[in-house]
């Protein structure tokens, strides 16, 4: 056995040292059997291109190079009807589609926060820190730690580089990207060893850094045998998803046994420039996300799908009218998804109003008439049986919005 550099052994535990300080093991499967996976689009995506209002005249008269048509049977371009006002986006047809004819996806438009900063990052953190706007905000507290503070016996992951803001402030909780977890572990078992030893018996504040590597640790083999498992079955001739759909079915793989709160973000969604229509930029984003989402529900299985709730976000919608470049700017309400198996889905749900120039937010985009805050909270509220006292802990200041979704 080859001896062991010092300054390499520490140069690794410094790249390792995210996940293992927040590291935590889960030997036993999650609580309850009720999962909730938050899919937080960065960049804020054009919502009505997606789930378009395709029975709107001023929707066509605002967007005449970017917008979708109207529903055609005969033209595969052309929008999917799903009631008398709104539509799919066509590359959603192989995905999405059948689970809302399953009934097992529900849209919510005129969605959003009432932060009107329109900046992504900090409506960003408005969204994932989950707290009233314009007072004091907390960066030490995020909803989602709140809401596994709340439960109190889940089995929460980050499934990202860094601990997201939504998740700080409550149960330690680790975090790994599973785009970045397909190669060699960076230490090797020799190491991991020397690491745990170096913090025997050592405590931050009320942390167990010892507990903490340790379960870290065990987290991190968990996920390299699981996606190691997955690419031995792939290279039987099976056609190897790519992008945030791999990663989407690596996600519900573990969902299914071990995780039950988590949280992926996925970039690229800002599209001020040429962001197409029925094809084009936009298009393959939307298809990308639709066979991850689809990719989730089937890895996780029928089982587990029938007590996991998918909610879709973004931080702010884009203007309703197309900009000079063929794209769209920073807007205000958007379009979030909810899927599962135990969605009331097959509808398009929440307060609505006809779209005109006069019921636009500040004459540009859409108004937000249901505040993400109350949507996931009443979510949370059905799917975890969340007394009205523990929700507050969650999202403070805000009643919960029952849309019968779960």
């Amino acid at each position: 056995m080859h001896p062991i550099d010092r300054r390499q052994m520490l140069k690794s535990a410094a790249v390792a040292a995210p996940l293992l300080l927040a590291g935590r093991a889960f030997a036993a499967p999650a609580a309850a059997g009720n999962r909730l996976l938050l899919v937080f689009l960065r960049g804020a995506y054009d919502a009505i291109n997606i789930v378009a209002p395709t029975s709107s005249d001023f929707y066509h008269q605002s967007r005449p190079n970017i917008g979708l048509g109207k529903p055609d049977p005969a033209n595969p371009d052309a929008p999917i009807p799903l009631d008398a006002d709104w539509s799919l986006h066509p590359a959603l047809k192989d995905s999405i589609l059948p689970l809302w004819r399953a009934r097992q996806v529900a849209f919510i438009p005129f969605a959003g926060t009432d932060d009107m900063s329109r900046s992504h990052f900090e409506t960003q953190d408005s969204i994932e820190l989950g707290q009233p706007i314009g007072g004091h905000r907390d960066y030490g507290s995020g909803f989602m730690g709140r809401l596994a503070a709340a439960l109190g016996h889940d089995a929460p992951i980050a499934f990202t580089q860094q601990l997201p803001l939504c998740f700080r402030g409550g149960p330690v909780v680790p975090n790994i990207a599973l785009s970045n977890a397909s190669g060699k572990p960076p230490l090797d078992p020799q190491e991991t060893g020397l690491i745990t030893a170096m913090y025997k018996g050592q405590r931050i504040g009320g942390v167990d850094l010892e507990k903490a590597v340790t379960e870290g640790f065990a987290v991190r083999e968990t996920v390299f045998k699981s996606i190691q498992d997955e690419m031995t079955q792939a290279s039987r001739g099976a056609v190897t998803p790519k992008g945030f759909e791999l990663s989407a079915r690596r996600i519900g793989h573990l969902m299914r046994d071990q995780f039950n709160l988590a949280f992926v973000d996925v970039g690229g969604w800002d599209t001020h420039v040429n962001q197409g229509g029925a094809q084009g930029y936009l298009a393959n984003r939307i298809g990308e996300l639709g066979r991850a989402l689809a990719g989730f529900a089937d890895e996780i299985g029928p089982e587990a799908w029938r007590s996991t709730t998918v909610v879709v976000i973004s931080e702010f919608g884009r203007t309703f009218r197309e900009n000079g470049n063929r794209g769209t700017d920073h807007g205000h309400g958007s379009v979030y998804w909810v899927l599962g198996g135990n969605v009331q889905g097959g509808r398009v749900a929440g307060p609505q109003v006809r779209l005109a120039p006069d019921m636009l937010n500040q004459a540009r985009d859409l108004p937000v008439l249901t505040d993400y805050r109350a949507l996931i909270g009443g979510i949370v509220a059905r799917q975890f049986a969340l007394s009205p006292n523990r929700l507050q802990t969650v999202f403070p200041a805000v009643p919960a919005a029952n849309l019968g979704l779960v």
